[in-house]
């Protein structure tokens, strides 16, 4: 009878790790724009492959009672608006669920933390997202896929530049549109590279110079007295925005101790508030789909959770920083394999046990004694199966083509950009090519409390000399402060992060929320893990809730670093303090201007395909 009950949970192992084993459906990616492909370094021309931007948000328009929503993904006009590069395949992918409140409740420990990331990735490995597939038969000609959409599959080749109705299989009516658009993202983009003290915005540096990218001077809000490698120099006003100096000579570093004041005893804000896109294009894949064509159920899956990937063809040669396998984490190799090296844990292991279970009960060494003999063999199969779900969940490319519909046609590529949550790449992932592991960005949750730790040394104490308050504990740090954690000190961060991560991202008002529905605000922690564009179909689909073309979503970012507890002359902080003109007119700095400007170059337009039609070759934008 106890050899049988063996023989049984030797079995009840095995049936076990042919779960864990048995390859999985695929997952979400992450926004990170790589260096391989980012044209800010002197020596790396624009490239088709750079996503820029993804939007996402319910459509106004119901027309037949039908819910739709719209996601548009931009990228680098190569060759130039409306042309493109045929060596080129774009994905824009889409996994729709229910709503779900976050279950950690009150407990916002650092363990509570990481069981939720968890939680995510178990459920993220059980989706199989549908996908728009975009390549180009000619510069102008597109071949579309729609590919395990409910509604059923689609594939036709189109005109590009025109806005163009698709038909499905189910009778729904997708607008399409593949082609040049003014750039959408109005943004002060070398504001935000002064605050981080970037250096390829500002000066001549390769791609190969590693160390010269974010120096090791403090992020900063307000200009470092005697920082004259990043402050605005009245002399050279372009320096920065389109005007590149030569990296200079000797220590590139900063050895102050305050912040710049002017002769009134005013700071100055490292933006200017302009808009360094205007008079820019894009190439963009915009798209306005049925929720019922996306899901079975719309009543129910109220969350569209979307984003966008660039891949380039193998033969081309192109983007030879990235190798043909892809970009990949320094454990994805181990995770690579794991699967086999668990496979061998777990054989062994179940032969452990069925031999322990032959054994005589107290026979010696001890060792061999049957008991021990067991449970070092369920041992044996924990450490296989958990090696397995290593392979499960690992990162990059191999993962991708595994769990992708018509992966034979992407074996042909490589994985280069993904797209999601913006400011996920430039303010956390720091767009390091290893870093491209998509929505399944739990492996980056440890460095994510990190980086974000690093930050607020820089940005907190600038919050708090404005007289703001701020999230961050700086420990009343009078300047901001350069300091970096490493994977040991992962609980020191925490505790200064902790309620920037918890907070509520509060709203300025109920606008949000078109039905009027019980619906949470978001957290930072919920926000940017896993990485996609989570667009809630009971509300506009203004960030943090989708994204909406509308939205200054660089200014609610840098808003996570106030303390939404608290309130300016009356009124509670939310995500758009910073951008409060009124509030802002009150503050010691100049200028008196939100971080980004508050409208694009364009109006948007009312109706599909809503981004604005580019600008003309010829136009030059006025220096600004």
């Amino acid at each position: 009878m106890r050899r049988m009950r063996m023989t049984r949970l030797a079995l009840v192992l095995l049936v076990v790790a042919a779960g864990v084993l048995t390859p999985s459906v695929s997952r979400p990616a992450d926004h990170n724009d790589p260096n391989a492909v980012n044209s800010i370094f002197w020596d790396v021309p624009q490239n088709g492959a750079d996503l820029y931007d993804l939007f996402g948000f319910p459509s106004t328009d119901h027309s037949g009672g039908v819910e739709r929503v719209v996601v548009a993904l931009t990228f680098a006009a190569v060759p130039k608006a409306g042309e493109f590069d045929p060596d080129l395949l774009y994905r824009v992918l889409f996994a729709p669920n229910p709503r779900v409140v976050a279950p950690m409740g009150e407990d916002h420990s650092l363990n509570a933390l990481l069981k939720y990331f968890d939680a995510l990735k178990d459920k993220y490995l059980r989706l199989k997202p549908a996908e728009v597939r975009v390549r180009f038969d000619q510069n102008t000609r597109v071949k579309i896929d729609f590919i395990d959409f409910p509604g059923g599959p689609i594939s036709q080749t189109i005109d590009a530049n025109t806005a163009t109705k698709v038909k499905a299989a189910d009778g729904s009516t997708i607008n399409v549109f593949v082609g040049g658009r003014d750039d959408a993202f109005f943004n002060d983009l070398p504001g935000f590279f002064r605050s981080i003290n970037y250096a390829p915005q500002f000066y001549k540096v390769p791609q190969a110079m590693a160390d010269t990218r974010e120096l090791k001077i403090p992020k900063t809000l307000l200009e470092l007295d005697g920082n004259t490698l990043f402050n605005f120099d009245p002399a050279n006003p372009l320096h920065g925005r389109g005007v590149k100096k030569d990296l200079p000579q000797g220590p590139l570093g900063w050895s102050g101790n305050k912040f710049k004041k002017d002769e009134n005893g005013n700071y100055r804000f490292v933006y200017s508030g302009r808009d360094a896109q205007a008079g820019k294009n894009v190439n963009a894949i915009i798209l306005e789909l049925p929720l019922n064509f996306i899901t079975k159920t719309p009543e129910n899956d109220r969350i569209v959770n979307a984003w966008g990937e660039s891949w380039v063809l193998k033969a081309s040669g192109k983007i030879k920083t990235i190798p043909d396998d892809g970009a990949m984490l320094p454990l994805s190799a181990l995770a690579e394999n794991a699967r086999y090296i668990g496979g061998a844990a777990i054989a062994v292991g179940i032969l452990w046990v069925l031999y322990g279970a032959t054994r005589p009960r107290h026979s010696a060494p001890f060792l061999s004694r049957r008991p021990v003999q067991v449970v070092a063999g369920v041992v044996m199969v924990s450490v296989g199966v958990g090696l397995a779900l290593l392979h499960e969940t690992r990162p990059g490319q191999h993962a991708e083509l595994e769990r992708a519909s018509m992966a034979d046609e992407l074996r042909n590529y490589k994985l280069v950009d993904t797209d999601g949550q913006p400011f996920a790449d430039a303010g956390l992932n720091e767009r390091e090519d290893a870093r491209q592991v998509g929505a399944n960005n739990f492996w980056l949750a440890p460095h994510f409390i990190l980086r974000l730790a690093h930050l607020g040394w820089g940005f907190a104490p600038s919050v708090s000399a404005l007289g703001l308050k701020t999230s961050f504990d700086h420990e009343n740090s009078p300047v901001s402060v350069w300091r970096t954690y490493d994977a040991s000190q992962i609980g020191a961060a925490f505790l200064k992060v902790q309620k920037m991560l918890f907070q509520p991202m509060t709203m300025p008002d109920d606008s949000w929320n078109k039905g009027r529905s019980d619906i949470p605000v978001r957290h930072a922690y919920e926000v940017f893990v896993p990485n996609v564009c989570a667009i809630d179909m009971d509300t506009t689909g203004t960030w943090p809730f989708g994204r909406r073309l509308e939205d200054q979503v660089a200014t609610r970012f840098l808003s996570i670093f106030l303390d939404m507890s608290a309130d300016f002359k009356g009124t509670p902080y939310n995500i758009e303090t910073l951008q409060n003109q009124a509030a802002l007119d009150t503050l010691p700095f100049e200028p008196k201007v939100p971080p980004n400007p508050l409208v694009n170059d364009k109006e948007f337009l009312p109706t599909f395909p809503y981004l604005a039609d580019p600008w003309p070759d010829s136009y030059t934008p006025a220096p600004r």
